[in-house]
């Protein structure tokens, strides 16, 4: 065999054991760290479900709260002019997004999607800062 082939060879072999070792490890060790319906009990499904839920009919409730804050936050960190021009606009944008994210969240409230059960997006409500 020439040179070239053993050391070709001996690289792939290197590659393969790398790519077991890391395979096998990290799955190990995360394991525990996400949660999914089939390693949950029945009260974390239920909490979880739960918590969409309310999450969800919140934001429908509440979305129209983004209006005022999107044209507060955005006085507070571009200033007053940008503020009364763009911050109504983001404040309109961002009403809808939650409205509408809240009815989804409402109807699916029994999916763990995404993650467990986790928000759309944050912050989960309207009233909170990033």
């Amino acid at each position: 065999m020439e040179r070239n082939t053993l050391k070709k060879m001996a690289g792939m072999a290197l590659l393969c054991a790398g790519l077991l070792c890391g395979e096998v490890n990290p799955v190990h060790a995360g394991a525990d760290n996400f949660q999914t319906p089939e390693n949950s009990s029945p009260q974390q499904l239920v909490e979880g479900m739960s918590g969409k839920m309310v999450r969800g009919v919140t934001n429908v409730a509440t979305g129209w709260l983004e209006f005022p804050m999107q044209i507060y936050l955005t006085i507070k960190n571009e200033g007053v002019t940008k503020g009364l021009t763009v911050g109504p606009l983001k404040g309109l944008g961002m009403t809808l997004v939650r409205t509408v994210t809240g009815a989804a969240e409402t109807t699916t409230f029994f999916l763990a999607y995404p993650g467990f059960y986790d928000p759309y997006f944050e912050p989960e409500f309207a009233w909170e800062e990033e």
